[in-house]
């Protein structure tokens, strides 16, 4: 049935008055294992597809399952509770904490469930570890470079475990070669299992996935699959 399963979703913003269709009875499988790219020119509704399909925005019309759960006939703390088990969250702008240190920040979606101060602290420090920044716990989001901000916005996505990650334009604010490196990452953790959804613009980062959905005006155009995504 697929590990995320979007049945004809749309989405409709109303704005003084005026409204302004963004999605189409949109349709998509994504299996449990796929690395999938949703690309398509600006104000294509790809971030608005992403949104709903981290349960942070519900469709005007249309129904989301995730793991077979009607994500949005849940009530909203139920719903809380589904994000916080299922999904992490990478965004191009990093959202770090800035009076917080890199395992402070980390630390952050630990701290609603019932682990000791330890507890989350070597869990973070295990992720921070994986993603290569052991030796910079303790450094504050400005004494980091953009690469190791996104290292650290992926550790905090990773930290409890989700089996699915959704990033929007994780390479974004990064250099090329920076990019590489954390497209390096991604892939890393989705052959390690995770199932990742990311938004781009970048068709070189379209080499690290094994399917690519292209949006236009709201509606899908074609999906590309790859049998041999490296």
């Amino acid at each position: 049935m697929g590990l995320i399963k979007g049945i004809e979703i749309s989405k409709v913003y109303e704005s003084g008055g005026e409204r302004v269709a963004v999605l189409h009875n949109i349709s998509l499988t994504v299996e449990a294992g796929d690395f999938m790219a949703l690309m398509g020119p600006s104000g294509s509704g790809k971030s608005t597809l992403l949104t709903i399909l981290g349960a942070l925005n519900p469709p005007t019309q249309g129904k989301l399952l995730v793991d077979g759960i009607d994500v949005y006939g849940l009530k909203q703390e139920r719903r809380a509770d589904f994000r916080s088990h299922y999904l992490g969250f990478v965004f191009q702008q990093f959202h770090l904490i800035p009076y917080l240190t890199a395992i402070e920040n980390v630390m952050l979606p630990l701290a609603i469930l019932p682990y000791s101060h330890q507890e989350q602290r070597e869990k973070a420090q295990a992720v921070l570890e994986k993603v290569g920044l052991g030796s910079k716990l303790n450094r504050l989001p400005n004494q980091l470079s953009g690469g190791e901000q996104e290292r650290v916005a992926i550790a905090r996505a990773i930290v409890n475990q989700p089996p699915i990650i959704l990033a929007d334009e994780p390479t974004g604010a990064l250099d090329t070669a920076t990019g590489q490196e954390i497209m390096e990452l991604f892939r890393e953790l989705n052959r390690e299992g995770l199932t990742i959804v990311m938004v781009t613009h970048n068709e070189e980062t379209l080499h690290y996935v094994n399917k690519t959905v292209m949006i236009k005006d709201g509606v899908i155009e074609k999906i590309l699959v790859k049998d041999d995504a490296p």
